[in-house]
């Protein structure tokens, strides 16, 4: 009970629950982990046995540390109760109903080259007669998302058929559906299984037979779980099934950090669709957060507040944590700064992490880390801005241009023809660069090398080449022009949203062609730089920072956490033929959440500017009214304490604020443009050449008319509690627009 009492008093609830079914809603940070050690503590001097309980965790490095943390706490000579992971507890029953003659006997699926093998021959088989079609279905990304998409049927239980209707994959996936059936028959005749057989086949085998779940309940009183908001509906439906009429179930988890619908979870699975399985349950919240302050507790309740599939709960910071400190800066410059203040205050790079919402968006970032020697490390290697085929590629177009003898390379000139895929076999193209490089000349018309190709796959190759043969003609012009150049000859947008097996992915890649150029552009006309830059080898740093996207981040803190590219259309992630659905977007706000709720001590959101505009995100967030009542809370704005603070959400605040015991007078404050919904609020001016691009908060600024001594500006800001500019050796006039 000593330890019961060391807890806060939400905490010691949820360890003394009683009888019935639980839900936990636990925050970011609200130390669920010790909760849940103390709740199987408790339930052991109950005098429940050890193995009448089952502890689930979402993956085998939780599952370590759940254990370790239970081994420390526990008296010395307790027995604990066997803590899991799903698989794990797939793999043990998978071999009690083989061991009964339920299931046929198979050899799991271990390395990633055996899987790769297996889905290859699945596909072969399902298209047949279409040779074509088979040289891009076997490249190594069109097999991985095949397997992805086999591992998600058996995680939603769903038919093939109609989960690749529902489902956004691409247009070359159509041989998915009759793949998964082959690749089943494969996996029965060579006596094989995936990891996710483990909890396929013996869930269809019990809800197949009612003498077979006999013999699996009844050896259960509790089960706690978890991160129940990221199970699928297979592992949701086979705890149902263990746990039978008898056992009692504890939900932990947050629905507003659900993030991997991608994969099979659902928001709803911690809401209604648990009530749905189990019948009644007891709801306990785990409000406090013990990461950060009131600043970014405040602004994460403002970020998911429009979400409508979220728990009614706020986040709320315990006294003694970090005041967490909050701020928006803008591209690469705003994210050098922020690292050389953060080691000017003598805090290490280790301690930073810079997150993003899908790697593409990493690549400027990688390149200005480059550029100013600062070291860093990826969460993936593989993810190395110059490790990236694409980008590889892209700069060996760039170093053709300025070095002409690469058109007697045949390795240099395969690579160039294979990217982006022509949809023409490896071995076609290596054969083809030998004899261009050797003769210099496309192929006569008849020749055999081109036996087998079709039209269009030598129009495309043709093109390609002609290309090539261009470019060293064009190494005056700047990169960036070099570049749109090559992207416009090479049908490269077209290319890769088709080769793409899922629609997200192929607007990844293309959203990396708009960064390059952006890059390139930056750096004038220098186009040796910028391939150098590109080419320029590095490796992890223990002593640098991370950069990881947020899917990665998931459960993970870090005392600076920078999220960058939060920007319309990146984050929230959209584009004019994908625009969002109302699901999508309580899910990238969901994503949005998780992401800044990985700060302990500082957070600062990062958007490009320029073309880019701001995310509304930013604006949805409100985090300077965050930070306001911080300092009001902590007593460093006392001067302003006479009159009333303006918030965007009085009631939000209010309520967050009477949580803790507190109140402070506030009023509406004017509300802000919806950044992304609509034009947010502009001014012009009559201003001195010097000062075309001073601006000061959040603006964009454009020339509209342009004497170059005395030109008329526009600024559309992006907030609206900081217009005005700072006028440098030279005169401002406002024309029209708002107070500035």
């Amino acid at each position: 009970m000593t330890r019961i009492r060391q807890l806060t008093p939400e905490q010691r609830a949820v360890v003394a629950h009683g009888r019935g079914h639980a839900r936990v809603a636990a925050v970011a940070g609200a130390g669920k982990t010790t909760t849940m050690v103390a709740r199987v503590l408790h339930l052991l001097a109950q005098g429940v046995p050890p193995a009448r309980i089952l502890v689930l965790m979402f993956n085998r490095s939780a599952r370590e540390d759940f254990q370790a943390r239970l081994a420390e706490m526990a008296p010395a000579g307790q027995a604990l109760p066997d803590v899991r992971t799903f698989h794990s507890l797939g793999h043990r029953l998978t071999a009690s109903l083989t061991r009964w003659g339920a299931l046929a006997p198979r050899q799991l699926l271990t390395a990633d080259w055996q899987l790769e093998r297996l889905l290859r021959q699945a596909t072969l088989a399902a298209l047949g007669e279409a040779p074509e079609a088979r040289e891009t279905a076997l490249e190594a990304e069109r097999l991985e998302a095949l397997a992805h998409f086999c591992g998600l049927v058996k995680a939603e239980m769903a038919s093939p058929a109609e989960l690749h209707r529902q489902l956004d994959f691409g247009e070359e996936t159509g041989h998915f559906v009759a793949a998964f059936e082959h690749a089943e028959r494969l996996l029965a005749d060579q006596g094989l299984m995936t990891f996710a057989d483990l909890l396929y086949r013996p869930l269809l085998a019990l809800e197949a037979d009612a003498g077979l779940r006999g013999r699996v309940q009844g050896f259960l009183d509790h089960v706690v779980i978890d991160e129940y908001q990221d199970i699928n509906t297979a592992q949701q439906r086979l705890l149902a099934l263990l746990a039978g009429r008898d056992a009692e179930v504890m939900a932990v988890g947050d629905a507003n950090q659900c993030i991997y619908e991608w994969r099979g979870a659902h928001p709803d699975t911690m809401l209604e669709n648990f009530t749905a399985t189990f019948g009644a349950a007891r709801d306990y919240p785990l409000s406090t957060t013990f990461r950060h302050g009131h600043a970014l507790a405040l602004t994460a309740n403002h970020a998911i507040a429009a979400n409508r599939r979220r728990p009614d709960q706020l986040c709320l910071a315990a006294p003694d944590n970090p005041a967490t400190g909050l701020a928006v800066g803008q591209g690469s410059q705003g994210l050098l700064a922020e690292l050389d203040g953060w080691r000017h205050a003598g805090r290490g790079l280790a301690e930073a992490c810079l997150l993003v919402r899908s790697w593409a968006l990493s690549v400027p970032l990688q390149l200005a880390l480059l550029r100013e020697g600062i070291p860093f490390r990826l969460a993936r290697e593989d993810r190395f801005v110059f490790r990236l085929p694409l980008v590889e590629a892209l700069a060996g177009y760039l170093r053709l241009a300025v070095e002409p003898r690469r058109l007697q390379d045949p390795g240099h000139l395969a690579m160039l023809l294979a990217q982006p895929t022509p949809f023409v076999a490896r071995e076609r193209i290596l054969a083809l660069a030998n004899r261009l490089a050797e003769t210099q000349r496309w192929p006569e018309r008849h020749d055999p090398l081109l036996d087998g190709l079709r039209p269009h796959q030598r129009r495309t190759l043709k093109k390609r080449w002609a290309l090539l043969c261009e470019l060293p003609r064009l190494s005056a012009w700047p990169p960036a022009r070099l570049l749109e150049h090559v992207v416009s000859e090479v049908d490269a947008e077209k290319v890769l949203k088709r080769a793409a097996a899922r629609r997200d992915k192929g607007e990844e890649d293309v959203r990396l062609l708009d960064v390059l150029v952006e890059q390139a552009g930056e750096l004038g006309s220098d186009t040796e730089a910028f391939i150098e830059l590109l080419s320029r080898p590095v490796e992890n740093r223990d002593d640098g920072v991370l950069i990881s996207t947020v899917h990665g981040a998931k459960g993970l803190e870090w005392p600076l956490v920078l999220v960058a590219g939060v920007n319309e259309e990146d984050f929230p992630h959209y584009t004019r033929d994908n625009p969002l659905t109302p699901g999508r977007l309580e899910e990238e706000r969901r994503l949005f959440y998780v992401a800044i709720t990985r700060a302990r001590e500082r957070l600062v959101l990062l958007h490009d500017g320029g073309d880019h505009r701001p995310s509304r995100f930013i604006a949805e967030s409100a985090w300077e009214d965050g930070q306001r009542v911080a300092h009001r809370l902590d007593g460093t704005q006392a001067e302003e304490a006479q009159g009333p603070l303006p918030v965007s959400d009085p009631d939000l605040v209010r309520r967050y604020l009477a949580s803790l015991g507190h109140s402070l007078p506030l009023v509406a404050a004017r509300p802000a443009a919806k950044v992304g919904a609509a034009e947010a609020p502009s001014a012009r001016f009559r201003v001195g050449q010097a000062l075309r691009h001073a601006v000061f908060g959040e603006g964009r600024i454009s020339v509209v008319e342009g004497d170059p001594d005395n030109p008329v500006i526009e600024v559309q800001f992006q907030n609206a509690g900081r217009r005005r500019l700072i006028a440098r050796r030279a005169p401002i006039e406002l024309l029209e627009g708002a107070d500035a």
